[in-house]
């Protein structure tokens, strides 16, 4: 591709992407000229006629090609964008989703003097907690050494490396909390075939899949949490918050109750699903 302007650039882009099956083409396209350019997409949408350097078109060009084999945008420009914070993703994290900030937004409410993020990925809720409520001693888990490089390396760069910290795990032992929130894996191995090729062929399968029934990790938390967190006699430490899949809630409420949780409540995203179960202790 090259385009010798801003419009014939995102023209041309949007038309192959839109013919590769790319949901949002056009904004895909904005954004990944942007990130070439340097210039803000307002820019590049009011004029059009701005000349494109050819190492720019040609940036463009892979950037567009990169897309065009459904790796997404995110991966491409190298962050993405987490309530105030923007974060550096790349293929050993999963991407944040705009529902997993109810988790964040139930520690804002309930103002935890300590929170343990179990399978922190990016860092996203850990480090959006910490920048939002200062007062919160943050600890983020994850199994994974490469996801807790990328989680310290966000930590670090957004001047937050000395507010949380970072365990390679999942539940500390003998530690109490406040608050565990977590966001694990919750797809069905069956339904991973049906996903979007931006999932199944480019971001982490072991971040993603839990079981037939996309329940198996939350049941390994629940184990962890009888066993590893210090406890009041017949009952929980923590209130947990879990973000489910689509119609998992009833069964994680389920798994609550057996689990020793008293009052259970459901949240739902703004597109009216059940999307996180909080269980209180």
């Amino acid at each position: 591709m090259h385009a010798s302007s801003v419009g014939q650039a995102l023209d041309a882009a949007t038309d192959g992407l839109r013919a590769a099956g790319v949901e949002d083409p056009r904004l895909d396209a904005e954004v990944m000229l942007a990130e070439a350019t340097g210039h803000g997409r307002a820019v590049l949408v009011s004029d059009p006629t701005i000349e494109l350097a050819p190492p720019v078109s040609r940036l463009f060009g892979e950037m567009v090609r990169r897309r065009l084999r459904r790796e997404p945008v995110a991966y491409i420009v190298g962050r993405k964008g987490f309530r105030r914070l923007e974060l550096a993703v790349d293929r050993r994290v999963l991407i944040p989703r705009p529902e997993t900030e109810l988790l964040v937004e139930i520690a804002l409410e309930r103002e935890p003097a300590t929170l343990l993020d179990v399978g922190t990925g990016s860092g996203a809720i850990a480090l959006a907690v910490a920048d939002e409520l200062p007062g919160c001693q943050v600890t983020a888990t994850d199994t994974s050494p490469p996801a807790l490089e990328v989680a310290r390396a966000n930590a670090d760069r957004l001047g937050l490396g000395d507010r949380v910290r970072f365990l390679d795990g999942t539940v500390p032992s003998g530690e109490a909390f406040e608050l565990v929130v977590a966001n694990l894996p919750y797809v069905e191995e069956p339904a991973w075939a049906s996903l979007q090729p931006e999932v199944t062929r480019w971001e982490p399968p072991e971040a993603l899949l839990a079981g037939v029934d996309g329940l198996e990790a939350i049941r390994a938390l629940l184990t962890e949490c009888g066993r590893g967190f210090a406890r009041t006699p017949g009952k929980t430490s923590a209130a947990l918050a879990l973000e489910v899949g689509e119609g998992q809630a009833e069964a994680v409420r389920e798994l609550l109750r057996e689990s020793g949780f008293g009052a259970i409540e459901t949240r739902c995203d703004l597109a009216g699903i059940e999307r996180v179960v909080l269980g209180e202790p």
